[in-house]
């Protein structure tokens, strides 16, 4: 894991996007992340039908997406607004 890259134990559920949104840090700069409710059924294994559901499923696989979403960041894979987006 790159310790350049920290993930704050903070998130939340994003209704507009349907996604879990959690934040990156990089030398100081904050990063938002998301996660999409389809990612999120694809892991749990099961539709999300609540906002804590979909924490719940957010929190099991908190490390694996932690992951993802360093990958993505090394590799600059930003969106047009400068999010990382895990679908």
């Amino acid at each position: 894991m790159n310790q350049s890259i920290l993930f704050p134990d903070m998130q939340s559920w994003d209704e507009a996007s349907q996604s879990v949104n959690f934040a990156a840090q990089q030398s100081g700069a904050l990063i938002e992340c998301y996660v999409t409710k389809q990612k999120l059924e694809k892991l749990g294994g099961s539709l999300i039908e609540t906002e804590q559901a979909a924490i719940k499923v957010f929190t099991d696989y908190r490390f694996d997406l932690e992951e993802i979403a360093e990958e993505l960041i090394e590799d600059e894979a930003f969106d047009e607004e400068g999010h990382i987006i895990i679908d």
